[in-house]
């Protein structure tokens, strides 16, 4: 299974230091608003549920459930999000994002986009047409490796 395009660890290191930098780099933006890049992310799943469980959010970030208890919290300190028991089991708790927080992840989903646009133009067309003709790996790759985080949590 899998090509051996992929079979020299310089190959595999050189694309995951690109992805790491590129994560970096797109993470900055979020502190730019006293985020943490994991805080970021967290708001953006939200935002883009309007309403999720805890439990349901952890294991879309990768996160254990404790962990991401306590961002949350800190997100709802911030009137990012705010929480409630689940109508139907109160021993879920249900995240809801608020207009503070919807128009925060708006604004950070501008900027992110808006980088990438910038620096997307500056590559030449061939260039742009291996990117994105490499898009449905790389999200195979990102959803692969994902599930593969909460395999082993």
């Amino acid at each position: 299974m899998g090509s051996t395009r992929f079979d020299d660890d310089d190959d595999i290191h050189r694309l995951r230091i690109a992805l790491g930098r590129i994560a970096r780099s797109v993470g900055r933006s979020a502190t730019d608003e006293g985020l943490t890049r994991s805080q970021s992310l967290l708001l953006t799943t939200v935002a883009k549920h309007g309403t999720i469980g805890v439990r349901e959010l952890a294991e879309h970030e990768g996160l254990n459930p404790t962990m991401c208890s306590r961002m949350v919290g800190k997100l709802e300190k911030a009137q990012l999000v705010t929480r409630s028991s689940d109508a139907g089991d109160k021993r879920v708790v249900r995240i809801h994002i608020t207009p503070a927080g919807a128009r925060l992840s708006d604004e950070l989903r501008a900027r992110r986009t808006a980088m990438f646009a910038r620096h997307l133009a500056e590559l030449d067309d061939d260039r742009l047409d291996a990117l994105h003709d490499a898009l449905p790996a790389l999200e195979a790759l990102g959803e692969r490796m994902c599930r593969g985080r909460e395999v082993r949590e």
